[in-house]
């Protein structure tokens, strides 16, 4: 089990664990009922909070940012000397808190996407983990909600009786979902993103040794270039300049230089 704690990756606090950590702390705060808000960050999640100083205070009130992605995880190794020899791959993660879940009798909650993908992703879990209790699902609006549909949101949730939500709103709808809802359903929240439509079947992922050496991203961008052609193709390296001055000490991120947002944005 490895847990090094929070190490500030050009001014966003991510957590230098590995899988059996980063489930374990999702499992004991399921048990307590505790809040624990939980992102797994590529670069792209992790440029959102550098370019958003309101999103970059709601990043670093999550309790558990994971390194999604190998460049975030070689981050932490260059920057911070964690000697990490694997990221915790959202996808991954959330399979390994819900195979834990269902050993240890944990339900979880099932929010964001359509309802057809829910059914799918339920089905999927279950055959893959029998004993797993989903609890719940939620299908999202695809819209902002009134402060009223929020409630409704978190009433159904603690209804459930669900012990750990699971959340695939995309990045960064899911992070601002986590920090906004978190404490009222007192329960971890888990952003996985496109993990729900990976797990569905919806979605091939990237082969292994893509993933090995940090090039999922090019993958995804042959299935959608004109949608994420701007997050790769001018994020990528402009993270890498980043934690490049960082490294030789040219510019200095201050994890506590954020602002706190002025309302909600209340995603549903």
């Amino acid at each position: 089990m490895i847990d090094k704690g929070k190490h500030n990756v050009i001014g966003v606090n991510v957590c230098a664990v590995d899988y059996e950590s980063a489930v374990g702390k999702i499992i004991d705060a399921a048990k307590a009922r505790r809040p624990l808000g939980v992102s797994a960050l590529a670069v792209h999640g992790v440029m959102t909070g550098v370019m958003d100083s309101a999103h970059r205070h709601r990043l670093n009130k999550l309790e558990l940012i994971v390194p999604d992605g190998q460049p975030v995880r070689w981050a932490l190794n260059l920057l911070h000397g964690c000697k990490l020899k694997d990221r915790v791959y959202g996808p991954n993660l959330m399979l390994e808190t819900c195979k834990k879940a269902a050993r240890e009798g944990v339900s979880i909650f099932l929010f964001g996407g359509k309802q057809e993908l829910l059914d799918t992703l339920e089905a999927q879990l279950v055959k893959k983990f029998p004993q797993l209790n989903v609890a719940g699902k939620l299908a999202s609006k695809f819209r902002t909600v009134s402060p009223e549909e929020k409630q409704e949101i978190i009433d159904t949730i603690n209804a459930s009786g669900a012990g750990i939500t699971m959340v695939g709103l995309g990045c960064p709808r899911q992070e601002v979902w986590a920090y906004e809802f978190k404490d009222h359903v007192n329960m971890p929240v888990l952003a996985v993103g496109a993990a729900f439509n990976f797990h569905a079947g919806e979605l091939a992922q990237a082969p292994p040794w893509l993933q090995k050496y940090g090039l999922e991203w090019f993958y995804r961008l042959t299935r959608e270039p004109k949608r994420l052609w701007r997050r790769y193709m001018i994020l990528n390296p402009y993270y890498v300049s980043l934690v490049g001055m960082q490294l030789l000490r040219l510019k200095k991120f201050d994890p506590e230089a954020t602002e706190m947002p002025t309302k909600e944005i209340l995603y549903g």
